[in-house]
């Protein structure tokens, strides 16, 4: 295998219209499809396992070290955390829809080019904004069905998550969609990218290696509500967070205590019946506006 995910979407993300980051989606949920229909869970799902074959031109799931049969019981947290699903994370054990949370955070990081929760350099940090439902930002331009896909993936009930075969299927319409559109329809799309180029994050070493977590007393996993996210996400862009981690020292203090994490959640609460809400297709069609996707019509991306 040539490179894994992470390394390629650092490298080749500003080349990537969404032709090639769907192909690219597709053919990581298969290669879970083929795990998953071994009765096997992987457990460990994230960029830096998925790995791309330039020779057969094709992406495949590796590290297969902690994937075990779905009937064995590990009580052990392990993983990569920005990948671990909630559930996991409380304590409960690993399951098929496990899995399907991390499949969701790498939908995240292939449509944005980004780990998720690269701006964090505090554990406490990211588990309490796991389990509270707070979602990385999702990326203007994101297809309609991409989109409610990944937030159905990334649901806090694993429940309400979308089984192997169903993801498969979904995504499949989707992908075949968008392969059969001519290349041309995508040109203004290449032509932000090359205007607008995702700055390249380094990455804590730390925060992105999979290892064992412990974590005591947490709060069961909940949603959070639109407003809540859409509160958090501005307040974010208040405290001018930077893009690379490794500069993240001095505006850190700011979050450095996790022990408030509970309180700015209640904050969230209140915000939200503040915020207005706007229908969803608005939303997405003012996001494509700004971006200015547009050769492709409404019709288009919001795929039925």
């Amino acid at each position: 295998m040539d490179i894994d995910l992470r390394n390629y979407l650092q490298q080749n993300h500003n080349q990537l219209t969404w032709k090639g980051r769907i192909k690219i989606t597709y053919e990581i949920i298969l290669s879970l499809s083929y795990i998953h229909n071994e009765k096997a869970i992987h457990r460990d799902l994230h960029s830096g396992n998925v790995l791309y074959s330039q020779l057969y031109n094709d992406w495949c799931i590796s590290d297969l070290g902690f994937c075990g049969p779905a009937d064995k019981s590990s009580k052990s947290i392990y993983g990569n955390l920005p990948y671990i699903a909630p559930e996991v994370i409380v304590g409960r054990e690993y399951t098929f829809a496990s899995d399907i949370y991390s499949i969701a955070m790498l939908m995240w990081e292939i449509s944005s080019g980004k780990p998720p929760f690269i701006n964090y350099e505090h554990e406490n940090e990211i588990v309490m904004n796991i389990i509270n439902g707070i979602r990385p930002k999702i990326v203007p331009g994101t297809p309609l069905e991409y989109k409610n896909l990944m937030i159905q993936c990334w649901d806090s009930d694993p429940l309400k998550r979308p089984d192997t075969k169903t993801l498969e299927e979904k995504m499949g319409k989707i992908n075949l969609y968008y392969q059969n559109m001519p290349d041309e329809l995508f040109q203004s799309e290449m032509d932000d990218l090359k205007m607008n180029k995702v700055e390249e994050n380094s990455t804590s070493s730390r925060l992105f290696t999979s290892k064992i977590h412990n974590f005591k007393n947490l709060p069961e996993p909940r949603n959070a509500t639109e407003g809540e996210q859409e509160a958090f996400h501005s307040k974010l862009y208040d405290f001018n967070i930077p893009n690379n981690s490794n500069d993240f020292n001095g505006s850190n203090k700011q979050y450095s205590d996790s022990e408030k994490l509970p309180k700015e959640f209640i904050n969230l609460q209140i915000n939200s019946n503040k915020i207005i809400q706007q229908d969803e297709k608005e939303i997405i069609q003012q996001k494509m506006k700004r971006q200015n996707i547009g050769d492709i019509d409404d019709d288009d991306e919001v795929y039925n």
